[in-house]
């Protein structure tokens, strides 16, 4: 099972970045977790129209699946007609949420061209032929979710966005890669939604992952020494 990661940005773009997308790859086997804004440009770098067996959405900031839109274009319009449509896996009330933004972002293509489906909290189910198990991380008050992706005895730890809790341990527990958010310097005062470097950090000894990847993270705040930050194109075994 190896892993590339398309995009890593916050929600603020890093210089020349795109926001988040991870691609995992096995046996010809792609499953996309999260689609956010420059991903889809991304792919098209390697081939004319990403070919994907499916995709995974963790939540509904625009961050993290902005870019169905311009693939749903693209598939009713463009040069994505020809080529096989991944199925799409969205969190709880999900498809109600591209219905609601459906006239304001063109949402509603979406749901002309995926064959979607919502996923349940525990539940696993297979994707692209990977299990994955959606576990309800706590990311202000958005309904988000980490993902666990088994696969080739691997197990790949996808935490999307979150505030810290418990909740990061059972996702990541005795993982063999743990990719984890570290988006802030400092903790928010209030309502917590994201992880600062050493909240992700203690999440990761926590676990027991074996190997603890730093994903959403500006470039203008570094990492202590010694902890692996992503970067745009990065590609990895699990």
């Amino acid at each position: 099972m190896d892993l590339t990661v398309v995009g890593c940005s916050p929600a603020w773009q890093n210089p020349g970045g795109a926001q988040s997308g991870y691609l995992v790859e096995s046996d010809g086997r792609r499953l996309l977790l999260d689609c956010g804004p420059g991903v889809l440009p991304r792919l098209r770098i390697e081939e004319d129209w990403p070919r994907v067996d499916a995709i995974a959405i963790t939540h509904f900031h625009l961050d993290h699946w902005g870019d169905l839109v311009p693939w749903a274009f693209g598939v009713l319009y463009g040069p994505g007609q020809d080529v096989p449509r991944p199925e799409l896996w969205l969190p709880p009330d999900g498809l109600a949420n591209l219905r609601e933004l459906g006239r304001p972002f063109g949402a509603r293509a979406v749901l002309e061209v995926f064959a979607a489906r919502e996923y349940r909290e525990g539940e696993p189910f297979r994707a692209a032929g990977f299990e994955l198990t959606p576990v309800q991380m706590a990311h202000y008050d958005e309904t988000t979710y980490g993902f666990r992706v088994n696969g080739d005895g691997r197990t790949l730890a996808y935490s999307g966005d979150s505030a810290p809790g418990p909740h990061l341990r059972t996702l990541a527990r005795d993982a063999d890669l743990f990719v984890c958010e570290a988006t802030l310097a400092d903790p928010e005062p209030a309502e917590r939604g994201h992880l600062t470097a050493d909240e992700a950090v203690g999440a990761f000894r926590e676990s027991g992952a074996r190997r603890l990847l730093v994903v959403h993270r500006p470039d203008e705040l570094p990492l202590p020494d010694g902890v692996e930050r992503a970067r745009d194109g990065y590609t990895t075994a699990v």
